[in-house]
């Protein structure tokens, strides 16, 4: 989950998603982020962005530990499903080490556990399954009624009446082009709690991207942890810039449905079936532009009131 402040502190070996070295744009650096450097068979090494909160986002640990997986699985089979513990919080000035654990190489379906290592301690862990293309049944539930996304304001038209006001809450990583449906939820704020909250953001990268369906899933997988937990604050009529809130995610889960584009516009609906405990839930699906339903997403996460 993202959501808190940069550090100042500039050491650990990090490179800057916002642009160095000089002429890389912000998807290229994305695309750097996600390219692993492999130390030997099955073990990976990430870096984080120069840019970084004080802790790693989860949606770059679990895009990393899934291009790790993916390295060792045929290209002929995809990604179809990844279930995910957040363990600790990562320190993005330093590396990340993803070690790969063949679990199964099936008929069908291919099986991989990967562990994500900081000084010696596993920060996040994850399991993934990999499906060769088979025929079958198909339905999906209808994608909402929502606006077109080239008839909503960018994100830079959302956040420029704030001013140096947007918070670490407001921002966004500048290799997408965002268009909220509804007021973004750090923006307005609920007089009363609303049971059955959406928040629906469309999301495209903002760049072309490589013809490589392993990079466009894991950064779905990237946006899937961007503003999943929002719609769980939206439905208690909470503001992460207002109340004391400690937050953090817990577990995610992502059932892939039908291949896309990541750098084509994709629907993000999100809701929260429940909070209690000190945690809340939060279940998300991503649509393409045409309607069809592209993946969904459960996720757990801390909420605490200070």
């Amino acid at each position: 989950m993202n959501g808190t402040a940069p550090q100042d502190d500039p050491s650990g070996e990090t490179f800057d998603i916002n642009g160095d070295p000089p002429g890389l744009t912000a998807v290229d650096g994305l695309v750097r982020l996600l390219d692993l450097e492999q130390l030997e068979d099955d073990l990976y090494r990430g870096v984080s962005p120069a840019a970084s909160p004080v802790r790693v986002f989860g949606g770059q640990v679990a895009a990393q530990a899934l291009i790790a997986a993916g390295r060792t699985v045929s290209s002929e089979r995809r990604v179809h499903s990844l279930h995910a513990y957040f363990l600790r919080p990562g320190n993005p000035r330093n590396p990340i080490v993803y070690q790969v654990d063949r679990a199964r190489d099936g008929a069908s379906f291919t099986t991989r556990r990967v562990v994500a290592i900081q000084h010696g301690k596993p920060i996040f862990t994850m399991s993934a399954s990999f499906q060769i293309d088979e025929p079958g049944v198909d339905h999906a539930d209808p994608m909402p009624n929502v606006p077109p996304p080239e008839s909503l304001p960018t994100y830079a038209q959302r956040i420029a009446p704030m001013g140096d006001r947007i918070s670490a809450w407001g921002r966004m990583p500048p290799s997408f082009d965002v268009r909220y449906v509804d007021d973004p939820p750090w923006q307005s704020r609920p007089t009363e709690p609303q049971s059955g909250a959406h928040n629906r953001v469309w999301f495209r990268a903002d760049d072309i991207l490589p013809d490589d369906d392993l990079l466009h899933v894991c950064i779905l997988a990237y946006l899937s942890d961007l503003t999943l937990f929002f719609s769980v604050l939206a439905t208690q009529a909470l503001s992460a810039d207002i109340e004391r809130i400690q937050m953090a995610s817990l577990d995610h889960a992502m059932w892939f449905h039908r291949p896309f584009r990541a750098d084509e516009w994709v629907l993000y609906d999100m809701s929260s079936a429940n909070a209690s405990g000190a945690r809340g839930l939060g279940i998300g699906h991503f649509y393409a532009q045409d309607g069809r339903m592209l993946a969904t997403v459960v996720q757990e996460g801390l909420i605490r009131l200070r």
